[in-house]
């Protein structure tokens, strides 16, 4: 491979979005650059380094042995330069999905990030959901979520590295004037016959439409049909007031008005919650999130699971290894 005086840092970024996308559209989507572009810069520095660096079909992309010995080598340069701009204060901002502004663990991790990198900009998004959150940090839109990641599809998987945050106890959002409301805790026994709102249909929420289907299977509980999907907490309220379905929620979720939260026991359903980002990403202030991801989960005891505590199998597996 012959030794180019000069390597644009654009043309390596083209490379290495392409090879961990092994998709061109996706790559271009990541990058906010049109197809055509990015091919153009794979090209030229194909020339420029004389080696055909990804093999192209119609059906995929895959790399070369070249392309393969390339991509370290590409990942530290472009580090390195991050790295720099980071020193002089040009690190672009990191954008964080939280899912949404009232849910206690991803807002938590977020601003203790925000303590531990003063210098860096974490900036906050709502995509309610991981499966949307996740197809946004492969597409390049975001950089970072929360959530269950045994409930992603496995080609959204394959994409992202993870870490686990916390074993979340679950809970129910009842009408104030529903007759469990003045229980303060709700077993999962006394939902049997209870049709409960799970997030059905939403597509940025599948994963959790999926772990309500494996709670309440075998428990007579039955989860609600699709409604409209409702944006904003305003249009969310009104349509839950109008069916009045018991949510399946988190503990930590924010009352709405004319409801009540409350725990669920007996067992203790736990919803697993992960840091998820884009593999290959670097960042001075994903490095901040995953260190204040680390120190909650210790200081709060966030991963033990409590005696009779209720998790898949699956997820158990997920949140046993990380990367």
């Amino acid at each position: 491979m012959p030794s180019p005086r000069h390597l644009e840092p654009r043309l390596l970024r083209a490379f290495v979005a392409v090879a961990e996308e092994l998709h061109f559209t996706r790559a271009a989507a990541r990058l906010y650059v049109a197809q055509q572009a990015l091919s153009r810069d794979v090209r030229r520095l194909e020339r420029e380094l004389g080696a055909e660096l990804f093999v192209r079909t119609t059906r995929q992309v895959t790399l070369t042995p070249d392309g393969e010995r390339l991509l370290p080598h590409a990942r530290r340069l472009l580090q390195a330069q991050d790295d720099l701009l980071a020193a002089f204060g040009q690190a672009r901002p990191l954008l964080v999905d939280i899912n949404s502004p009232g849910l206690v663990t991803g807002h938590r991790v977020l601003e203790l990030a925000r303590e531990l990198a003063p210098g860096q900009e974490l900036m906050a998004r709502y995509e309610s959901g991981l499966t949307g959150a996740a197809t946004e940090i492969l597409a390049g839109r975001l950089d970072a979520s929360f959530g269950r990641v045994a409930g992603l599809d496995p080609a959204l998987r394959r994409g992202l590295g993870h870490q686990p945050v916390r074993y979340e106890p679950m809970a129910v959002v009842l009408p104030e004037d529903h007759r469990l409301a003045p229980w303060e805790e709700v077993p999962l026994a006394e939902l049997a016959g209870e049709t409960v709102y799970a997030g059905a249909g939403n597509p940025r929420t599948p994963e959790w439409t999926d772990l309500a289907h494996r709670l309440f299977e075998g428990r007579g509980i039955e989860v609600a049909s699709p409604v409209p999907l409702a944006v904003g907490d305003e249009e969310f309220q009104r349509v839950m007031a109008k069916t009045r379905n018991p949510v399946l929620a988190v503990v930590g979720f924010p009352a709405m008005a004319g409801s009540v939260v409350r725990p669920l026991v007996d067992p203790v359903p736990l919803s697993p919650v992960s840091l998820v980002w884009r593999k290959g990403l670097t960042h001075p202030a994903l490095d901040a999130l995953r260190r204040a991801a680390d120190r909650l989960a210790a200081g709060e005891k966030w991963l033990r699971r409590p005696a009779g505590g209720w998790i898949p199998a699956s997820d158990a597996r997920a949140m046993s290894g990380h990367n």
